[in-house]
């Protein structure tokens, strides 16, 4: 089994997945190195946030080709530290920069300032909203996919102004250190981006440094005492907290495509997604002909430790404990393994478990597994499936199998999820005008699109009076007469 992240008294040491070798290391940042970087970006934010929108605009751009002309040499640095093929690795990069791209070009018309109607009570205004930056965002990023997913925060808060402080998971720091060298050499003005390297103990200085948000990726556990540590200086918080995520397949669904995209939700990134496809309902006119199917989909595919494997290693060594477990808890409880099985867990690599005739009240159905096994279940009817999909703490995205695009629109809005993907795996993720975020134990808080560039702003209300009215009521001056107006006011214009 690959050894975790070594640390010694000052350092941060990570290592391969497949191999277990070095690849970097990176001083720890204690709790004097987190609040002084906070103390840097405090002064770079004034700067940044004082910058006119299309300056903003044209730094992120830079930065947007900064990564976009190293994207081989990052996807090699992802590689080695997840464990994952250069190829996705490579793709995480490209859906990284189309959504940086996205947030820089997008930013002034989301958040400029803009007129609102007054009303009849405040003719005599003029009204305006505007989003204004919060300052400082500490951004704490998972190991899973450690560019796409932390730079859905960091994009969307540097367009909306603000500077960043990052601390990236401790699996995977040379990814983040990447990130914030690649700023600075495109915007070396100012150290608006910055990385501070170490475990809990960062994260935690980094929550209680005087951040103005805080934006967490990881566990829902991990997230409850994040939010812990915020709610001391009540510093706002966006959580994401993973998923335990469901496809349904309906009676008209074309099976063939609905096991193309299982599989790859499924076992893709060796199934470290929070997005991922843990549970199938499948109904159950289409489920012998799915599981056939899907089974020998998932006897074709492999993972493992050479370059030509479908997905890498597990990153972080303990998840094998927890996958494991999970198999052994549906096994146990009366369901069936049609593909692997415990013998899947090796050393390193989970190769793919497809099982069955699963109790609901597994914790290889209740909880996230983040392994490439997925469960699936016969239900009557589509009815019954949007209900077992929704019978979860989580509530991240979910997936529908439909060929009547109509249908899969409305079902979808009966799915206690904050994304749907209908015909599809995970496409809500590639376009950057859609938020991102869940419910429940998935969290709050959207990254992406509009919504995630208002997450990292503040909006600002103005009221301006152009010229006093007859009666001003907001003052002590006003008169029986003035109160005798408010009455027929309220009784003939809102009374009705």
């Amino acid at each position: 089994m690959s050894a975790p992240p070594r640390t010694t008294t000052d350092e941060l040491i990570s290592t391969e997945p497949r191999t277990g070798a070095e690849v970097a290391r990176f001083p720890i940042a204690d709790t004097a190195a987190v609040v002084a970087a906070v103390d840097r970006a405090r002064e770079a934010a004034r700067w940044w946030g004082d910058l006119q929108p299309k300056a903003r605009r044209s730094w992120l751009l830079r930065f947007r080709g900064e990564i976009a002309r190293r994207s081989e040499e990052l996807a090699r640095v992802i590689a080695a530290e997840t464990g994952k093929p250069h190829d996705d690795a490579l793709l995480e990069v490209m859906l990284a920069v189309v959504h940086l791209d996205w947030a820089a070009k997008n930013a002034e018309k989301v958040l400029g300032r803009r007129k609102v109607g007054t009303g009849m009570m405040g003719a005599n205004l003029t009204a305006t909203v505007e989003h204004r930056p919060f300052g400082v965002i500490g951004v704490i990023g998972p190991w899973n996919y450690p560019v796409y997913t932390p730079m859905g925060s960091i994009s969307y808060a540097l367009a909306a102004g603000n500077a960043i402080v990052f601390k990236p998971s401790e699996l995977t720091p040379a990814v983040g250190q990447f990130l914030a060298e690649a700023w600075a050499a495109a915007c070396p003005a100012q150290p608006v981006l910055q990385v501070v390297h170490g475990r809990g103990d960062t994260g935690a200085a980094l929550c209680r440094s005087g951040v103005d948000k805080l934006a967490f990726t990881g566990s829902a556990r991990t997230a409850r005492i994040v939010m812990a540590a915020c709610a001391e200086t009540l510093t706002p918080v966006t959580i994401e907290g993973g998923g335990k995520d469901a496809m349904i397949v309906d009676s008209d669904a074309d099976v063939d495509a609905a096991v193309k995209a299982a599989a790859f939700g499924a076992y893709g990134n060796g199934g470290q997604t929070c997005a991922g496809v843990e549970r199938v309902y499948v109904v159950a006119d289409r489920y012998d002909e799915f599981v056939d199917k899907l089974a020998a989909a998932s006897r074709a595919i492999h993972g493992g430790e050479n370059d030509g494997a479908d997905y890498g290693p597990a990153t972080m060594p303990a998840q094998l404990r927890i996958i494991a477990s999970h198999i052994d808890d549906a096994l146990h409880r009366g369901g069936r393994a049609l593909v692997g099985g415990p013998e899947s867990v090796g050393e390193r690599t989970v190769q793919p478990v497809l099982l069955v005739d699963v109790p609901d009240d597994s914790t290889a159905v209740t909880e996230e597994t983040f392994g490439p096994t997925v469960v699936v279940t016969r239900v009557k009817d589509v009815d019954e499936a949007i209900d077992k999909a929704n019978d979860s703490t989580y509530g991240l995205s979910a997936a529908i199998m439909t060929k009547d695009l109509t249908r899969g629109r409305e079902l979808a809005r009966r799915l206690r999820t904050g994304a749907v993907a209908v015909n599809s795996f995970l496409s809500f993720a590639s376009v950057p005008a859609l938020p991102f975020g869940g419910i429940g134990d998935s969290g709050f808080g959207r990254i992406h699109g509009a919504d995630g560039l208002r997450e990292f702003s503040r909006p600002q209300s103005v009221a301006a009076q152009k010229f006093a009215l007859p009666m001003d009521l907001l003052s002590f001056t006003r008169t029986q007469r003035d109160m005798n107006s408010v009455r027929m006011m309220l009784k003939h214009l809102y009374g009705r």
